[in-house]
Formats: structure tokens, sequence, C-alpha cells
């Protein structure tokens, strides 16, 4: 069996040590970094199955790191979760928006740090590996959960595995609505250590990728989200 590759940047020596053993110990190969500008080249060269990332790092930042990763369309793909000191919504926010999957806020369980890699990377295996065979038509809108794609008016939308799930979610039943509660316990699942904050950044991240069809999706206010009914 292919171990799954995750990179480590954190500049505390004792902090990047223990995280790596315990992800080695769950059967990862892990590789530690200190340095976010060499954090930068060495991802784009050894692409590893997900990062995890400090934000106070020497050479850049790790919001720095992130932007520049998400950017690139070589490594856009690959799911980062932020570890740090910095706990404040506006920061937890910040690197949400920067495009990571998952904000981790020390001190933190090792555990717990583990079960949240398992949770976003069977996210993104999952979503990368449909085969329901389910096409479904919204307007202008099409979902194919077998190809992992979504479209509208004929162009691709360059969603995010997670962005998909949310997309997904929704969209099985029109007119319902969902609290942010019910969505992190089917989207994210034993992942959902999040703040809830997280689904209103992951929800407008995606509307803004969804262009003309972002109306679908309606907030609810005091409440959650619904996917709008079609007519």
């Amino acid at each position: 069996m292919i171990k799954k590759s995750v990179v480590v940047i954190e500049d505390d020596q004792s902090i990047n040590e223990l995280i790596r053993f315990n992800l080695e110990k769950d059967g990862f190969l892990a590789e530690g970094l200190a340095n976010g500008l060499d954090a930068v080249s060495f991802i784009e060269q050894r692409l590893p199955a997900l990062i995890l990332l400090d934000i106070m790092l020497p050479g850049l930042d790790g919001f720095e790191v992130c932007r520049r990763l998400k950017n690139n369309d070589k490594t856009a793909h690959i799911p980062v979760i932020m570890i740090t000191a910095r706990g404040t919504e506006v920061d937890v926010v910040r690197g949400l928006q920067l495009g990571a999957e998952d904000y981790v806020v020390k001190p933190f369980s090792p555990q717990v740090l583990l079960a949240r890699v398992r949770a976003v990377l069977r996210r993104v295996t999952s979503a990368s590996g449909l085969h329901t065979g389910d096409r479904r038509i919204i307007g202008d809108l099409v979902l194919d959960t077998d190809k992992h794609k979504v479209t509208c008016k004929n162009e691709v939308l360059e969603v995010t595995a997670l962005e998909f799930s949310i997309l997904e979610f929704l969209s099985r039943s029109p007119g319902r609505v969902y609290t942010r509660d019910q969505m992190l316990e089917n989207i994210w699942k034993e992942g959902r250590f999040i703040v809830d904050r997280a689904v209103d950044v992951h929800v407008r991240n995606l509307r803004k990728k969804m262009g003309d069809a972002q109306d679908h999706i309606e907030t609810v206010r005091g409440v959650g989200y619904r996917f709008k009914e079609i007519d």
C-alpha cells in the first residue's frame, strides 16, 4: 500500500517532530520544513497529499505560503490545514478565505489532528472518485458527481472538493433549510471541529465561483442555507 505524503511546515522543532511522529505512526509519510519560502518550492517539487501549515514562519508567513500555493495551478489542488496559536476569528476566516480546508488552534491533541487529516483526505478522495452516475441539471447549473464536475452555461467551475461537497449536499433537497451545525455534521463529519463561521466562508467562496448561478444558494438569516427550488 502506497503511503500518503504529508508535509509539515512548522518552525518549532519539537512540535514539528511530534506531528511527524504521530503521522508516521498512523501510516503516513511525513516530511518536515521550518521555512515558508523553502516550503513553497519544496511542495511544487514533491506535490504531497496534504499540507499542515503554521502561520508564524521565517521566510514567508503561513498566509502568504497558502496564497502562493493556491494561486499556482500545480499546487492549488493540495488541501491545506493551518496549525497555529493565532486562533482569533479574523485569523481563522483569513486562512479559510485563502483556500485552507481546515484550521487547528494550538495547543491541540495529536489524535484530534489525525482525525482532521483523515477527514480532509477522505473528503478529497471520495470527491474525486465518486461513481454514482448522478447528473443533476438545475437550470443552467449541471452537477456531475460521476466526474466530480460542475458546469454553468457549459463553462466548468473550478471548485474545490469541499465546495463540491457543499453544493452536492444542498442540491439534494431543494428548498430544505440546513443549519450550519447540520452542514458540519453531514459534510465535515468526524472532522467537524472547526468553527461555524467556516461554513459561511466556504459558502461565500463557492458563490463567487458560481457566478450567475450563485443565487441558487440562499441564506436563511439566523438559520443557515438552502438550495433554491426551480419553478
